[in-house]
């Protein structure tokens, strides 16, 4: 059962699948979302296609809430892009961008923009490593270069940024 208030949100539908969750108004969801149970997606997140949110984990839209400071003409805006994971109990704190494939780890306190393909993990998050699209941590060789062990695309890192090679 999901908990949708009548307004405003955009949900593309091929495969979304909301269980137990709160999608407040003005939420933008791409194709192929799924949202896991106990998941609070609060307006100002705007989501692309094939984004996968953990149990428990939670987007704010306001970074100095107060419960008598009527603070809605300040919701800041989340974008994640196409491919995002985001771990159980994971926080993404509103006003950043998380990359395309970037892999947000549970219990994650996200508090700047994360890259594409940034692993990241603790609190406040850290980027520890590059994750693949299909979910594996890579290892470069002194190319820059890496495999991953799944589907054996391949990966360049470079300027602290990495990039499928098609």
């Amino acid at each position: 059962m999901c908990k949708l208030r009548k307004s405003k949100y955009t949900i593309n539908f091929d495969w979304v699948l909301i269980i137990m969750s709160l999608v407040s108004p003005e939420v933008v969801l791409g194709q192929n979302v799924k949202i896991q149970n106990n998941v609070s997606v609060y307006t100002g997140v705007i989501c692309e296609d094939d984004i996968f949110m953990g149990p428990s984990m939670v987007f704010t839209n306001v970074i100095n809430p107060r419960s008598g400071v009527n603070r809605k003409a300040e919701y800041a805006k989340t974008i994640v892009k196409k491919g995002a994971t985001f771990g159980a109990n994971c926080t993404i704190v509103c006003g950043n961008t998380i990359g395309k494939y970037a892999f947000i780890g549970a219990g994650a306190v996200v508090i700047k923009d994360v890259k594409p393909y940034s692993l990241v993990v603790g609190n406040p998050g850290k980027h520890i490593g590059w994750m693949s699209e299909f979910g594996h941590k890579l290892s470069f060789n002194s190319n820059n270069i890496a495999i991953c062990p799944e589907s054996g695309e391949k990966y360049k890192l470079e300027n602290e940024f990495v990039e499928k090679i098609i």
